[in-house]
């Protein structure tokens, strides 16, 4: 979907523009020192106003745009499936019985079964950390969900760093454009004495600063900040589904049902229906 937007944009703007009379080679032989200006100074300043980290997760998350969600349908299914697993070894045998599958989960033989889940770091410690405090028998179920909310808060909060950066450049690459359009200005205003042809060229090319500034900011920048944020958002469900799977748990409801109300908060698209949940945690309890 976001290459055939990009695509609209490009058809749809450049096309009225040569329809209506626009001759293509004014923009074509400003774009490359205008877009070196811009880009240029855009880039300058995310990288003045952010740490290494921050860029690194901003080039990932531009990546993550055209790539989607990291959660598909199948993890949403897995995690149910996993925490099914717990809750039940917990309810029969008591939740002493987990402790070698939360101290070392990479040697667990219940986490080996999901390896996406088991590679994501904040999924495996967030199950973890949370039994652990079970464990320790914290087993309040207000104070659990206070603990983990706060967790997910921290998490979510880093994520959106990349997509608060790009939001940033995205409101300043206007006035990054009226910068190159003023240099344009000055520039023709250096050769005053030129013939008019030469001078209505030189202001055409100072425009297309302007022009680029808030093309490339409404029309990309932004909707790719948008967008990243709405793929954050998604995966952040995936983590509070885990929440609210081990607080139903630790309210003494039975695995099937923890997991059932985890069931119904999964987005819609990416939803597995009552009989394909039931079906899966029949498969996982054969195994």
């Amino acid at each position: 979907m976001q290459i055939i937007g990009i695509v609209i944009v490009i058809v749809m703007v450049f096309g009225s523009y040569i329809i209506s009379g626009g001759q293509m080679h004014v923009l074509l032989e400003a774009m490359p020192t205008e877009l070196m200006g811009i880009l240029g100074g855009a880039t300058g300043a995310l990288v003045i106003g952010n740490t290494a980290s921050t860029l690194k997760a901003v080039l990932a998350g531009i990546k993550q745009v055209f790539s989607g969600p990291k959660w598909k349908e199948q993890d949403f299914k897995d995690m149910l499936c996993l925490l099914f697993t717990i809750a039940k070894m917990i309810k029969s045998k008591g939740i002493l019985v987990i402790e070698s599958h939360i101290e070392k989960p990479e040697e667990s033989t219940i986490f080996q079964k999901y390896p996406r889940i088991l590679a994501d770091h904040f999924a495996t410690d967030f199950i973890c950390d949370t039994l652990r405090m079970l464990s320790m028998n914290l087993d309040d179920p207000h104070q659990v969900f206070d603990t983990m909310e706060s967790q997910l808060d921290k998490h979510h909060h880093e994520k959106l760093v990349a997509q608060g950066a790009l939001q940033t450049m995205a409101d300043g690459l206007p006035a990054i454009g009226i910068v190159a359009a003023v240099l344009g200005v000055i520039k023709t205003m250096a050769s005053v004495t030129e013939p008019p042809e030469v001078l209505g060229g030189m202001i055409g090319h100072a425009l297309v600063g302007t022009f680029l500034g808030v093309f490339l900011a409404y029309m990309f920048v932004g909707p790719f900040q948008v967008r990243l944020k709405a793929i954050f958002d998604e995966e952040h469900r995936f983590y509070l589904i885990i929440r609210d799977v081990l607080v139903a748990h630790l309210n003494g409801n039975a695995p099937q049902v923890s997991v059932e109300i985890g069931r119904g908060a999964v987005p819609t698209e990416v939803q597995p229906t009552f009989f394909e949940l039931e079906e899966a945690l029949n498969a996982t309890s054969d195994s």
